[in-house]
């Protein structure tokens, strides 16, 4: 194996593109080594978005170019590859011949697929690779029932999760004040069009809140027409900033928003013990569900034009911005399961493709919450009224106007559906479905 460069360990950043208070990287300057850090762009991932203005992949390929002017303070640089990542790595090995790979975890199946994939290899090599806890507060077997399993319902998890924080404080790390990274000569960065890609127009939010925001946060998040919640969604999935920094922030300021927080981990550890509600349901029994083919009503729901307000408003915002507030995510996805009973994973595929803030374990989670099907979810029989939220959480009608200017005009289309007929239906769709389960 060439080893040109012999003492170079190599950092690989995916999922936590930030310098400070990064669990890993901070591993890797202590290792003794001088460190190169890198990216993949992934051909496995990016080859399968449909858009070639996808906003995140903007937002990724400015927050690496932000990285690597940080870099440049310490003399170094940011290496960035493109293909299939154990190729990548053969390529880079030839080069650098690292003697170590230290990264953050990631508890996707894919991402841990992949990572066993490189792992194995580099360490058939003789290399080094370690991975370490950053993207949430506790992970895998830290918070778990009493007997060693995994919770499935949240209010003890959440419980657990407190008590487990009195006993493993916080602790958030810096950068050395003389870090050791590699002097990498001046390297021109890949363009978004050499990987087939366009810059988005999607304007991205700050990657801080208010303290004010936030101590609000329980009182105003559930009205959409204020900006009452924090939109650092595509900040947490990314790792532009520390969940660590955020938690205190919320301990200090808003419980309500601590909780959110832990609902993430919460999906998120459901989705490292339970990989396999990435294709089905978390309840095997409302797999059996006979949901209808109805194209043309699928359709309408992506553009907004179900006749509901709430609903569409939700819908048009959320392709023009790549956002959904919340609670309008709440209505849509149970507009979509139960009122035109279409499978779940029609939604979550769309919002896959359309969210700023798309994270697999808690859009897999929230659309099965939605859709009944999930852990901890919803019962079956809980059916939102979109007129009656509408009515309770838009009462001036100020967000449905920005984003369904011609509601209430002769231009605006009727009802998808009747509001009772489409309860009824699936009440008894469900009942019979799952009754019918139950007894085979």
């Amino acid at each position: 194996m060439a080893s040109s460069k012999p003492g170079i360990s190599a950092f690989w950043f995916r999922r936590d593109l930030r310098l400070q208070d990064n669990r890993g990287l901070l591993r890797a300057l202590e290792s003794g080594n001088s460190v190169l850090p890198v990216f993949i762009f992934d051909r496995s991932i990016l080859d399968k978005l449909e858009d070639r203005d996808d906003a995140r992949v903007t937002f990724i390929y400015d927050r690496l170019e932000a990285l690597d002017l940080e870099l440049q303070k310490f003399g170094s640089r940011l290496l960035v590859g493109y293909g299939e990542p154990l190729t990548v790595w053969k390529n880079w090995m030839k080069e650098f011949g690292f003697e170590g790979v230290y990264c953050n975890r990631d508890y996707e199946p894919y991402a841990v697929q992949r990572d066993h994939m490189v792992a194995g290899w580099l360490r058939e090599q003789g290399v080094t690779f370690q991975s370490y806890k950053d993207q949430v507060i506790f992970e895998r077997d830290e918070v778990v029932k009493p007997d060693g399993t995994p919770y499935s319902v949240f209010t003890p998890y959440s419980r657990k999760w407190r008590n487990r924080l009195v006993e493993d404080p916080m602790v958030s790390c810096r950068l050395p004040n003389r870090p050791s990274f590699v002097a990498l000569a001046d390297t021109a960065m890949l363009s978004l069009s050499s990987m087939g890609f366009e810059r988005s127009s999607i304007p991205m939010p700050s990657d801080s809140v208010s303290s004010d925001l936030m101590g609000d946060y329980a009182k105003n998040r559930d009205f959409p027409s204020i900006l009452g919640t924090s939109r650092l969604g595509v900040h947490l999935r990314f790792g532009t900033i520390s969940i660590r920094d955020l938690a205190k922030q919320a301990l200090q300021y808003s419980d309500t928003f601590l909780n959110e927080l832990i609902w993430r981990e919460f999906y998120q550890m459901i989705l490292h013990h339970h990989p396999q509600v990435v294709e089905r349901a978390f309840k095997p029994a409302y797999d059996q569900i006979p949901w209808r083919n109805d194209p043309e009503a699928f359709e309408r729901w992506c553009k907004g034009l179900t006749g509901y307000p709430l609903v569409d408003a939700g819908m048009r915002e959320l392709a023009e911005t790549g956002f959904m507030h919340n609670r309008v995510r709440m209505v849509v996805a149970s507009f979509l399961s139960k009122h035109l009973l279409l499978d779940w994973r029609l939604g979550e595929a769309w919002f896959a493709r359309k969210l700023l803030d798309f994270e697999l374990a808690s859009n897999n989670g929230g659309w099965q919450w939605a859709a009944g099907s999930g852990c901890d979810a919803a019962p079956y029989f809980r059916v939102f009224n979109p007129t009656s939220q509408f009515k309770k959480f838009d009462p001036q009608g100020s967000y449905v106007r920005r984003w369904v200017p011609e509601w209430g005009t002769a231009a605006y289309p009727d009802p998808i559906v009747d509001h009772g007929f489409a309860r009824e239906r699936v009440l008894r769709t469900y009942k019979a479905a799952l009754t019918t389960n139950s007894e085979g």
